[in-house]
């Protein structure tokens, strides 16, 4: 058996060599530890933060919704507006010349009356030539309201229609429909769908009864249709003065 002597230094030397290992052990561990109670006390900390308050919450989606219905609203009323000013914009350009149309009725009138008073057949050449010029002038007149959508209204020998006639008398006559406009004595006008001046007219009752064409909608359509022309024709009837009947 040999007596070595064992140097101090060296590795493995005495019960303590092992220590670095566990100690490098035992630190891992206590830094693992120490890490995981750091990451559940964070966790503790977020779980224990308030719940947000659910009656600002609701408050506030409340007045976002309001405040989107506001301005819905105002862009309903954008459209609106624009709208109503294109309509605007298109009826000033139709019924501009309403006014100054409206003037110049009265010299389309007198220029019918002229016609009217003048023979058609007269011998005279100054007469005649004047006819001829007042006929010119009157045609070229109602080429230029036509030109403007100023139409003339088809009256006479037309039912009466309180929308475009205005009844100044009524004739009595038993051979034509109830309701029939049988003399004109200002004749109207429109311009483009409007009405510019009603024609004043003379009506006839005492004829028959006009009956519209009846619907297939049954009986009961058919009924209301004759009631609707009864009562028309009364309206007619009744539209004009109290005043004396001219007689045929």
């Amino acid at each position: 058996m040999s007596n070595q002597t064992q140097d101090p230094q060296a590795p493995g030397y005495g019960a303590g060599a092992p220590e670095p290992e566990q100690n490098a052990t035992g630190g891992t561990a206590a830094k693992r530890d120490a890490a995981a109670a750091e990451y559940s006390q964070q966790a503790g900390e977020v779980a224990a933060e308030p719940a947000p308050d659910t009656a600002r919450l609701e408050a506030l989606q409340a007045e976002v919704r309001d405040l989107k219905d506001q301005v819905l609203r105002a862009y309903a009323e954008m459209d609106n507006v624009r709208k109503r000013g294109e309509r605007e914009r298109l009826d000033t350009q139709k019924y501009a010349v309403s006014k100054f149309a409206k003037d110049m009725l009265s010299v389309a009138d007198n220029l019918e009356r002229a016609l009217a008073a003048v023979p058609t057949d007269t011998s005279d050449p100054v007469l005649k030539g004047l006819l001829d010029g007042v006929t010119v002038t009157e045609r070229g007149l109602a080429g230029v309201l036509e030109r403007y959508g100023i139409k003339r209204i088809a009256a006479e020998g037309a039912a009466f229609d309180p929308h475009q006639h205005q009844a100044v008398m009524e004739h009595q006559d038993a051979s034509v429909p109830n309701g029939t406009v049988v003399r004109v004595f200002e004749a109207g006008y429109t311009i483009e769908d409007r009405v510019l001046r009603p024609a004043s007219v003379v009506v006839a009752k005492g004829g028959p009864k006009v009956e519209k064409a009846t619907q297939p909608q049954g009986a009961d359509a058919t009924g209301a249709a004759a009631a609707a022309s009864e009562a028309e024709n009364d309206n007619a009837a009744n539209g004009g003065s109290s005043g004396p009947s001219p007689e045929a």
